[in-house]
Formats: structure tokens, sequence, C-alpha cells
């Protein structure tokens, strides 16, 4: 089914099928990202509709395992409900999931830096613990930064005349020959960037999106330092996190690097009118460069 297919009577439909008793509620789009269209239903839930052909495995990893994490962090989560199996309405299993209130932090600044500070740093350490011999793997993403080497090379050389080459490779090199993590794969939630954080009142209040979700090395989340968290706020959130030794911390900023990266390039789609783009992300990249530069000085 195709996005531009989908609109609000559909979704309304499509709930009533299945919960009647929600049928009343509001309905409403709300931005989303690359696998799922998301609708608001009433004040507390969000329904969750997989429009990419890796969104179903998604929503059925967070089914699976975000529920039994959700009760121990911190911070508000998109913990799902329901999940709903494919029919002849809607071709792909769907989810009914908590709704986190905020505001996307590629959208809106993040100006309260001690309460964010705070606020990541516990999440991080209560979301890091080791993980069960049967949890989810990605080596791209939760394995030693060298395997991401030939996107990092693809990303760089598309983004050249956007951004300091040298700064950039110099960050990416110390990563890569930093010492590896040694200790227990530990859980992870693998994406987080500025349009998987919620903001409220200027500091960080949910994170959203663990379609990623996957055991590994903590350096792969603790890159949020700079990709999310106001210039300067890097060591005060280390300090917080507690544990990160340096190759970790060495890590971490390669890791950032890498999804700048990611973000520069879709922000440039956005502004050539190509497929994938989206208009703050490009900003967003830049912004996680320049905080990585002026902590790497």
């Amino acid at each position: 089914m195709e996005r531009d297919s989908v609109d609000e009577c559909f979704v309304r439909e499509l709930v009533g099928d299945r919960y009647p008793d929600l049928a009343g509620l509001e309905i409403r789009r709300v931005p989303s990202g690359w696998d799922n269209q998301l609708w608001r239903l009433g004040d507390e839930l969000v329904v969750r509709l997989p429009m990419t052909e890796r969104a179903p495995s998604l929503l059925r990893k967070e089914f699976r395992w975000l529920p039994g994490l959700a009760g121990r962090l911190p911070l508000p989560v998109p913990t799902p409900r329901f999940l709903n199996e494919p029919d002849a309405r809607f071709p792909r299993p769907w989810t009914l999931a908590n709704w986190v209130p905020g505001e996307p932090a590629d959208g809106v600044e993040v100006t309260d830096a001690a309460r964010s500070v705070a606020n990541l740093a516990g999440f991080l350490r209560a979301l890091h613990r080791p993980a069960p011999a049967d949890a989810p793997t990605d080596e791209g993403r939760g394995g030693p930064i060298a395997t991401a080497t030939g996107d990092f090379e693809g990303l760089l050389a598309g983004v050249t005349e956007a951004v300091d080459v040298p700064r950039v490779r110099r960050v990416w090199d110390e990563a890569v020959a930093a010492p590896r993590w040694t200790g227990p794969p530990v859980w992870l939630h693998a994406d987080l960037h500025p349009a998987n954080v919620v903001v409220a009142d200027g500091a960080v209040c949910g994170i959203v999106d663990f379609g990623d979700l996957c055991a590994g090395d903590p350096a792969v989340d603790l890159a949020a330092a700079w990709k999310l968290l106001p210039q300067g706020s890097d060591a005060g959130f280390f300090d917080a996190y507690g544990g990160a030794d340096e190759a970790t911390v060495c890590r971490a900023r390669g890791r950032a690097v890498l999804k700048a990266l990611v973000l520069v390039s879709v922000g440039q789609a956005w502004d050539r009118g190509l497929p994938g783009g989206q208009p703050t992300w490009g900003r967003a990249g830049h912004r996680i460069l320049e905080r990585v530069f002026a902590s790497a000085a």
C-alpha cells in the first residue's frame, strides 16, 4: 500500500475494525520517519503503519523486546500495546503504541543543557545493561566501528563540498584505531539522532523509534553527546553517564561523525529535490560536526 493512499478515513476504519471502543477518538497525521507512517489516536496512542519492506520486521522486534525494557527506562518511550496482523484492509502488521509527547529535536532547539544531560545520561545508563544471548544484533550498528568504513567512505564522497573533509577523516581514523569494546554486548537504541528524540521546554524528554534496537558497543549510543546536546555539554554528559573510558569516547565521536554525514546527505537530497530528502536534517548534521570538532580540538 502506498503512503498517499492512507488518509484519516482509512485509519479510522482500520482502527474501528479491530478496536471499536477507540473508533471515536481524534485521529491526526503526525511527522513520520523513513519506515512508518504515524497517526496520533486520541491523547495517549499512536498508530504505526509500516510503509517499507523492512518496516514490519522492525515493528515485530519492538513488540518483542521494548515492553520488557520500557519499565526500567526513566524517559517515556513508544511502548507498543497491540500488534495487529495483516488482513485484506492493510497488508502489513501494524501497532498501537504509547504516544510520547514533545517535539522532534530536528525541528526545535535543545536549550536546557543541564536537564538534557541528566535525562539523556540517565536514560542510556539504564538502557545499557548486558543483553541476553538471543537479543537482536546488527554488525553495522552495534559491532566494531571499522565495519562501517565502507559506509563512511561512500557518504564522505557524496558530501565533500559541504564538510571539512580532513577534520572529518581525522576523527574517523582515530575512532577506528581506538581499542574495541571488550565488554558484554549491551542493549542499544542504535539510532539516536535528532528526529528520534523529543523535546519539551528546551530539554530532552523522550526517546522514540526503537526499530534498530540491538546489542553491541555502547559507543554507538554515546555519540548522542554530540548528536543531541548543545555544544560543550559532552564532558558533563560523560561524567553523568559514568564508566566510559577514553577509547569509548573516541569511538563515540566517530559514530557521531558518521551519522552527521548521513544527515548532511539527506539534507542535500532535500535541497536538490531528490527522493528521500528531509528539510531539517542537513542543518542538524552540520551542527553535529561543529560540536565534534570543538570537542576534539
